[in-house]
């Protein structure tokens, strides 16, 4: 017999949904860093994460997010630079899937810390972009090494995928533990 907990609420789809529309058009507001040997882009997508990981359960976080990348791979270009398939070929395309990871791990301290509050928070937020920024490092060193046969030094790695644009990221942290402090409990009783 199945748990009725095994289906989403109509509420929850819906919130999930939203998760994913909000990470999508978050990569429309970009600014493009003329790196080598691809451009990298600063968008707002990372902010959305941050919100479906901090509000949404783990499971809800983690589909939300792997919606919009289903969506994406499958052509609608809703990605910083497009969309379909070949994106699984794209040195970056490491930081899209440290997306859900961070956003189901993040939901995951969320869910098991009793008491959260503003530093709880950050901290949940803070690890969620190293996690982020970890998967995103990997695949890219590995998509450059072994797909496109180019050398990437640990110097170029470090400052064009990391140093770059982590300072940003971490505002984005900030911004988006203040939305969250102000919104969880609501998000949290409307859905749960």
């Amino acid at each position: 017999m199945l748990n009725e907990r095994q289906f989403l609420s109509i509420r929850e789809m819906t919130a999930g949904g939203l998760f994913a529309a909000l990470i999508a058009s978050g990569a429309f507001i970009k600014v493009t860093l003329p790196t080598e040997p691809f451009p990298m882009h600063f968008t707002l997508q990372w902010f959305f994460v941050l919100l479906a990981g901090l509000l949404l359960n783990k499971r809800l976080a983690g589909a939300s997010v792997g919606v919009y990348l289903l969506v994406g791979l499958s052509g609608v270009p809703v990605f910083a630079a497009g969309g379909g398939p070949s994106y699984l070929l794209r040195p970056t395309f490491g930081y899209l899937l440290g997306f859900a990871v961070s956003a189901y791990m993040m939901a995951w301290m969320c869910e098991n810390i009793r008491i959260l509050n503003y530093m709880k928070l950050l901290l949940v937020s803070t690890a969620g972009l190293l996690v982020y920024y970890g998967i995103g490092m990997l695949y890219y060193w590995l998509v450059c090494r072994i797909l496109i046969s180019q050398e990437v030094t640990w110097q170029i790695l470090l400052f064009q995928c990391f140093l770059l644009t982590v300072g940003e990221d971490f505002i984005l942290c900030v911004a988006a533990v203040s939305v969250a402090a102000k919104l969880r409990g609501l998000i949290r009783r409307t859905l749960y």
